[in-house]
C-alpha cells in the first residue's frame, strides 16, 4: 500500500516535471519567434528608410500659363520623344499636384507643380478585367478587357464592369451608386464612361450625340481592304435571335453612319480606324459584313477565322464634353498588341 503511494506521488512529480518543461518549451519558441519577426520588421524598416534616403529627387516642373499637360511635358522635358511621354501618362507617372493625370488635354493652371514618378502609379482599383483611367466627383473613365460585359444580363452571374465599380465607389461611401452611360460588346475591349448620378447619367445620355467630340475605333478586318477609306450607311434592325441586320430600307430599322480608313493591310488582314457618328448595337461589325471583310474573329456576323481568340474590335479614342464643367476630355488607350501583330 505503501509503495502504491510512493509511485503515485513520483507519478505526479514527473508530470509536474514534464508540465513545467513543455512549458518552458513553448515559451522559449515563442521567444525566439518574436525576436525573429522584430528583427525581420526592423530589417524591412531599414530597408524603406535606406531606399527613401539614396532616392532621388523626382523631376519638378511648375507652369508659369495655363497649358496642355501634353504640350507641357514636351517643352519641360525634350530629351523625351512625344512616345516616350505618352507611356508616362498612360502609365499614370505623371503626378499633377501630387495626383496621377493620364488626360493629354487636361490645363495645368499656373503654379500648379509637375512630377515625374519613377513607377507606375497603383489603381484604386484591383479587380481583373478593366482598369481606370480617369475618376471625378462625377463620371469614371475605364479601359475594359475583352471578355469582361459592360452590365449584367438574365441568367449570368459573372462579374461585370457595373459590379466592379459599384464596389469600388461603395468602398468609399456605402451610399454612392454607378450609373452606365453607353456600353460595349462583351468581346469588344476599350473606353467606357460611367456616371457617378442618375442626373449625370441622364445628362450624358440625351445629349449622347452633341457630348460625344470624338470616337474612334481600332477594328481588324479580314483581307485587304482596297478602299482605303469610305462612309457605310444602312438601316439596322434587330431579330428575335438578337442578330442585327442591315437595310438600306429606311422602313426597316434605324439609320447608321460609319466611317473608316485603313491604317494598315496586308493580304489577310487590314487595321482600320473606324468613327462612328451614331451607335447602334453591332453597328461596326454589321457594317464591315455589308463591305465583305467581317471582323477577325466575329463569327455572328461571318467570319471564318479566330487568330486573337476573340472579336478584333477595339474602342481606342474617346473624346467628349464633361457634363458638369464643360471641359473638353480626350482619352486615347494603347493598341492592342495581338492587333499590330496580324498588320
Amino acid at each position: 500500500m505503501q509503495a502504491n503511494h510512493s509511485l503515485l506521488n513520483f507519478n505526479k512529480q514527473m508530470f509536474t516535471f514534464r508540465y513545467k518543461s513543455a512549458s518552458l518549451y513553448r515559451e522559449k519558441l515563442f521567444m525566439e519567434s518574436t525576436k525573429r519577426a522584430n528583427n525581420m520588421a526592423k530589417r524591412e524598416t531599414d530597408k524603406k528608410k535606406d531606399y527613401k534616403q539614396n532616392q532621388k529627387p523626382l523631376p519638378r516642373f511648375v507652369a508659369t500659363e495655363p497649358v496642355e499637360l501634353m504640350k507641357f511635358l514636351v517643352l519641360s522635358m525634350p530629351y523625351k520623344s512625344r512616345d516616350n511621354i505618352k507611356s508616362l501618362l498612360r502609365n499614370r507617372q505623371v503626378l499633377v499636384d501630387g495626383k496621377p493625370h493620364s488626360q493629354y488635354n487636361f490645363i495645368v493652371a499656373p503654379g500648379q507643380a509637375v512630377e515625374i514618378g519613377t513607377s507606375r502609379a497603383q489603381d484604386e482599383l484591383h479587380f481583373r478585367g478593366i482598369s481606370i483611367v480617369y475618376e471625378d466627383d462625377h463620371i469614371i473613365v475605364v479601359d475594359k478587357h475583352a471578355g469582361v460585359l459592360s452590365v449584367a444580363v438574365p441568367n449570368k452571374n459573372t462579374p461585370t464592369a457595373y459590379n466592379m465599380l459599384s464596389f469600388h465607389v461603395k468602398k468609399q461611401n456605402p451610399s454612392n451608386k454607378i450609373f452606365i452611360v453607353h456600353r460595349l460588346d462583351r468581346e469588344t475591349s476599350g473606353l467606357l464612361v460611367f456616371a457617378k448620378s442618375e442626373k449625370i447619367q441622364m445628362a450624358m445620355q440625351e445629349n449622347w450625340l452633341a457630348t460625344i467630340t470624338e470616337r474612334s475605333y481600332l477594328a481588324i478586318v479580314e483581307g485587304k481592304v482596297t478602299k482605303t477609306e469610305d462612309i457605310i450607311t444602312s438601316y439596322l434592325t434587330e431579330s428575335k435571335a438578337l442578330i442585327v441586320y442591315s437595310s438600306q430600307n429606311p422602313e426597316h430599322g434605324k439609320k447608321a453612319i460609319t466611317r473608316y480608313k485603313v491604317i494598315k493591310a496586308n493580304e489577310k488582314f487590314s487595321m482600320l480606324k473606324v468613327d462612328l457618328e451614331t451607335g447602334r448595337k453591332n453597328q461596326i461589325r454589321v457594317h464591315m459584313k455589308d463591305i465583305g471583310h467581317p471582323v477577325a474573329g466575329d463569327k455572328k456576323y461571318g467570319s471564318v477565322c479566330d487568330p486573337i481568340g476573340r472579336v478584333a474590335l477595339h474602342a481606342w479614342i474617346l473624346g467628349f464634353s464633361h457634363p458638369v464643367t464643360g471641359e473638353q476630355m480626350r482619352f486615347e488607350t494603347q493598341v492592342p498588341r495581338k492587333f499590330t501583330r496580324l498588320v
